[in-house]
């Protein structure tokens, strides 16, 4: 063999050792970390900790895009173009629209989502658009009801948005023209029903529209002519948000997309251009109902509404099936941290719904109110006095001769939503009024206990109640 050939040979030799080596590295990455104990060391030789999961690896060596942390969050429901839209968020190239219409003056958990993703998609450099319903309030939207929202009058709706707008503010960054917020009673409140009909109701078609679920599941008890115009109502809204800001996207709960759909077929039929629509995904328990309603009501943002211990609370206290769910869905935390919660049990399940409601907690209330909750929380579960425990006042025709009996208490502290269901409570013994247990229903209470600060009224290990008299 020639000098040359034994060269040649002797790097391809050297080159399939490389190979190999690394190869070996790359299958044995966890143990060489373990015994290199070093960070540097390990990004030198592209190894991972053997802690980290699949998908962790998986999306390190993908550089997992925002749509893609919007899939791996179970964010994303239904999508018009979805090749068109990864193109606009991944790049900063979306100003986008999320419409909120002010039936009531604080938004609710189930804004909360909604809220999140704008958040999301702003810190990737899209523009986001928070249109306030001051017009389609007027009207209401039928999605999801069985029966005729109740009408609102202009003064009402105005005090709800600008109560809006204050809440807004904490999830959206409005400066330097970075996000705007519109009403859309600028326009649909001025607009000339005949014009209207002539521009846009040719558009149209009511058999399409009859098709569309939320008019579907109204059909049988009514509905309204006036209702029917809400779908032609929110697609002139994106008709006038492409026209006046450019807005090429719209994002809406999964249950509005026979109405956003309707906003890129007026678009394009009317200007000849495409825009695009997605809808989240809607935040429902394991058992398929809405999540954000309690024995009271509504969860809502306003503090004045639902403490921030009460708005802790009920993260703190969501189903074992829900909860990671939630924390990737609703949350900041990076995924790799979620992915490694995918293994918990029993105890650590517990500790991953605090988690949950810390986060949350400080995502609307601060960081501040985040952590009082928590200790709050933690000193009654532990028996210490919580000076930011909820309250409730009893009115003064609760009591009869001066006294007040178990099952009126616990009714009137909204420890139940009713009396039947508070007389199952105490009879199978998870009631307790500064600390001793209640068994007698027939058990009765002088109201001057009441009186200054109040009892502690407890139902199961979560649920605590200061109650005092009005």
């Amino acid at each position: 063999m020639s000098h040359a050939s034994q060269n040649v040979l002797a790097q391809i030799l050297a080159y399939m050792a490389n190979a190999h080596n690394e190869q070996r590295r790359s299958q044995t990455g966890s143990c060489e970390l373990s015994r290199l104990g070093s960070s540097k060391a390990a990004e030198r030789l592209g190894l991972q900790s053997c802690a980290s999961s699949n998908k962790k690896k998986k999306r390190e060596e993908t550089k997992m895009t925002l749509y893609d942390e919007l899939v791996a969050r179970g964010l994303i429901a239904q999508v018009t173009d979805e090749a068109l839209i990864k193109d606009l968020i991944n790049n900063g190239k979306a100003t986008f629209y999320i419409g909120f219409d002010p039936t009531a003056d604080s938004l609710h958990v189930g804004h909360f989502m909604a809220l999140c993703l704008m958040k999301r998609l702003q810190m990737a450099g899209n523009k986001p658009i928070a249109l306030i319903g001051g017009g389609t309030a007027m009207i209401g939207d039928p999605s999801g009801r069985t029966d005729m929202r109740k009408m609102l009058t202009p003064e009402q709706i105005q005090h709800n948005v600008d109560c809006f707008k204050k809440q807004m503010a904490r999830f959206i960054d409005f400066s330097d023209d970075k996000a705007l917020l519109v009403n859309n009673a600028d326009w649909l409140l001025n607009l000339n029903y005949v014009e209207l009909l002539r521009e846009v109701g040719a558009c149209f078609s009511v058999n399409n529209m009859l098709r569309a679920e939320c008019y579907k599941q109204r059909m049988e008890k009514g509905l309204s002519f006036l209702e029917f115009n809400y779908m032609i109502m929110q697609s002139y809204d994106f008709y006038m948000l492409y026209q006046k800001y450019g807005c090429n996207l719209q994002f809406g709960g999964d249950d509005q997309w026979s109405n956003m759909l309707g906003g890129t077929e007026l678009i394009r039929r009317k200007l000849d251009k495409d825009a695009s629509a997605m809808t989240i995904t809607l935040l429902l328990n394991s058992e398929g109902k809405k999540m954000g309603k309690t024995a009271s009501g509504a969860v809502w943002l306003d503090p004045d509404k639902t403490s921030p211990y009460d708005f802790y609370q009920y993260w703190r206290n969501v189903d074992d099936a829900d909860v990671l769910k939630c924390i990737r869905m609703l949350t900041f935390l990076p995924l790799e941290e979620i992915d490694k919660m995918d293994s918990w049990e029993g105890a650590q399940l517990n500790k991953a719904k605090e988690i949950l409601a810390y986060e949350l907690t400080k995502l609307v209330h601060g960081e501040e109110e985040a952590k009082k909750a928590e200790a709050t929380a933690k000193a009654i579960f532990t028996g210490g006095d919580a000076a930011n425990m909820p309250t409730a006042k009893l009115e003064a025709d609760s009591f009869t001769d001066d006294e007040i009996d178990a099952i009126n208490l616990v009714f009137g502290a909204g420890l139940a939503t009713t009396k039947s269901e508070a007389r199952r409570t105490i009879q199978q013994g998870g009631v307790s009024v500064d600390g001793e247990k209640v068994a007698d229903i027939a058990a009765k209470f002088p109201k001057s206990m009441f009186e200054g600060d109040g009892v502690v009224v407890k139902k199961g290990k979560k649920s605590f109640v200061k109650v005092s008299v009005n």
